[in-house]
């Protein structure tokens, strides 16, 4: 008797009556769990830490996330991610301690809507049906992988009953987990570190620690289930199964989230003509910085599309009596960014696929693992924070006596945070040529916005006018300006506090420039370390004014701009010389 091997043979269909049953018998089983691990041999809960960050690594499992091409299957993928997000974020940075027993579900806890699970793939009695914290065994299966890879041993394991294609189960290196009598455990005689991770692709988990020589006594165990994989509920149309899913196919499925903190010209006209109606938009509220000024907001397309979601981010009561340079108010700024970011990640749905994120916002969500699992892209106005930290030392190295250059550096955990955000970015979107060169392969460089020029007025005809359009601070090349104009007969605006000191300009002739400060400028000068606002500059360039900026200012695409090495007073001068004496050319003519 022939017949085709490539049929699939059929399956008795699941019933609601055995459905009942099969929870009826969980139920108990995971009661006598319960009372064994209370009463009989209790395994602990272990927190996170930092003791063996750089230790070695021991072990590593990497698997895809997305696994299946059918669209219809694609809400259950999304779900599985979502769920592996919370988990990586409960497990990520655990550290256990030698001979103690690690349990997956001491560690993750029971699944359920309010704290965030979603429906997601799960293998039970044959099929993959949606279930709230489905998609888990990948993880535990990982588990699995790199505890065998390290040589630990393994006191409790159980295989699937069925082989699902492309997953570890295919090696019998698979551990399926149920709440919460079906878990995973393993212990090790040395200390060890779990670090896992999502990217747009893959699940990453590893282990750190003290390599173990000596193999353990664990075999491991083929799964018994052969012939073809499992039924998945979302394709297999079966439409007389209770459990039958139809996906919504007439909704577009995927969404982009725009996560924003301040207003940007340039960055508000990329979001109206990137963002699709089905696209979320998320916007702080607070007082003063999206109202009156900032008003587009809320005032152009935006307001106009269904999703928009608004957080109160109060900027804190206390940084308005901060200084406007220190570290008390990086610190304060560090932490309202940080507290924006967990408000937007309580908020992005499991179907918003692609992140555009401000820059600010960037480490706390990569540090979440809220941007596993997703692409995304990142709206930068700012160099990444250890680039900016290098050209603060080399300015502070320049000028030692300075006030202001060594006061604050971020702590290097964020600092990796958003290195390694950064690497997995999709896209660089910014409108800083410096910004632009770190990323040449991935940046966008957009235009920036010109301010409508101003009516001028009759300039004075005595000294020439030199303006900084910035504070006296050390990141903003004030050294570099008073060394330039040492000996030269001009005045000099400054545009804010003197931080550095209020005898820095001793000798020269200074003064505060107030609003009319650009009909008395000559020449604009800023040889800037630290630039990221250059609004000034682009007013005085709008003016046809002629303007002498650093490399850092990110100005490089603007007619009219002399561009020189932020940190060269010998070039900075020969600029303003030459400026100058053109200036008096054409006045004489």
């Amino acid at each position: 008797m022939s017949g085709s091997p490539d049929l699939k043979p059929q399956r008795k269909l699941p019933t609601v009556k055995e459905a009942a049953v099969f929870r009826a018998k969980t139920a108990l089983l995971q009661l006598r769990r319960g009372f064994q691990d209370r009463f009989g041999s209790p395994v602990r809960k272990f927190s996170k830490s930092d003791e063996l960050r750089e230790k070695a690594v021991i072990a590593e499992s990497k698997t895809r996330l997305w696994t299946e091409a059918e669209p219809e299957e694609r809400f259950l993928l999304a779900g599985k991610i979502q769920n592996l997000r919370l988990v990586v974020g409960k497990l990520n940075g655990l550290e256990i301690p030698a001979n103690e027993t690690f349990s997956f579900w001491k560690h993750t806890g029971r699944t359920s809507r309010l704290k965030g699970f979603v429906a997601g793939r799960e293998l039970r009695e044959g099929c993959i049906i949606p279930n709230v914290g489905g998609g888990l065994c990948q993880i535990s299966n990982a588990l699995y992988d790199a505890s065998l890879k390290a040589n630990f041993e393994v006191i409790e394991r159980h295989a699937h009953t069925q082989v699902v294609a492309g997953s570890l189960a295919e090696q019998g290196r698979d551990a399926t987990v149920f709440w919460n009598y079906v878990d995973l455990r393993f212990r090790s005689p040395e200390p060890f570190r779990i670090e896992a991770r999502l990217d747009a692709e893959n699940l990453t988990l590893r282990f750190r620690g003290n390599k173990i020589e000596k193999k353990q006594l664990f075999q491991i165990t083929k799964n018994g289930a052969n012939g073809h994989g499992p039924n998945s509920c979302a394709t297999c149309g079966e439409e007389s199964c209770f459990r039958n899913v139809r996906p919504d196919t007439s909704r577009e499925f995927g969404k982009t989230a725009y996560l924003v903190d301040e207003y940007s010209a340039e960055f508000d006209k990329f979001i109206q003509s990137d963002r699709k109606e089905k696209d979320a938009l998320f916007l702080p509220m607070d007082g003063k910085r999206f109202n009156k000024a900032n008003y587009a907001w809320t005032t152009s397309g935006f307001s106009k599309v269904r999703q928009e979601f608004r957080v109160t981010a109060v900027r804190s009561y206390r940084s308005r009596k901060l200084a406007a340079q220190g570290a008390a108010r990086q610190l304060n700024l560090l932490a309202m960014y940080e507290k924006l970011a967990d408000a937007y990640a309580a908020r992005l749905k499991f179907d918003m696929l692609h992140v555009v994120v401000q820059q600010n916002l960037l480490p706390f969500l990569w540090r979440g693992g809220h941007l596993g699992g997703r692409t995304f892209d990142v709206m930068m106005t700012a160099m990444p924070m250890e680039a900016i930290q290098r050209q603060l030392d080399r300015a502070a190295a320049l000028h030692p006596d300075s006030k202001t250059l060594g006061d604050f550096r971020a702590d290097e955990r964020l600092l990796d945070d958003e290195a390694e955000a950064l690497r997995h970015a999709r896209k660089i979107i910014t409108t800083h040529t410096g910004i632009a060169a770190l990323f040449a392969d991935k940046a966008e460089l957009l235009d920036w916005k010109m301010p409508e020029p101003k009516q001028s007025g009759v300039k004075n005809q005595g000294k020439p006018v030199v303006v900084f359009p910035a504070s006296t601070v050390g990141r903003k090349g004030c050294y570099e300006l008073r060394e330039a104009l040492r000996g030269l007969d001009v005045k000099l605006i400054t545009m804010g506090p003197d931080l550095e000191g209020t005898d820095f300009w001793e000798g020269f002739d200074a003064m505060r420039g107030g609003p009319e400060w650009i009909e008395k400028a000559d020449v604009v000068v800023l040889p800037a370390f630290v630039e990221h606002r250059p609004r000034r500059l682009l007013e005085a360039a709008a003016m046809r004014i002629p303007v002498i900026a650093s490399d850092a200012c990110g100005v490089e695409n603007i007619e009219g701009m002399d561009i020189v090495e932020a940190g060269d007073p010998v070039a900075l001068r020969t600029a303003v010389l030459r400026v100058l004496s053109e200036k008096a050319a054409l006045i004489a003519a």
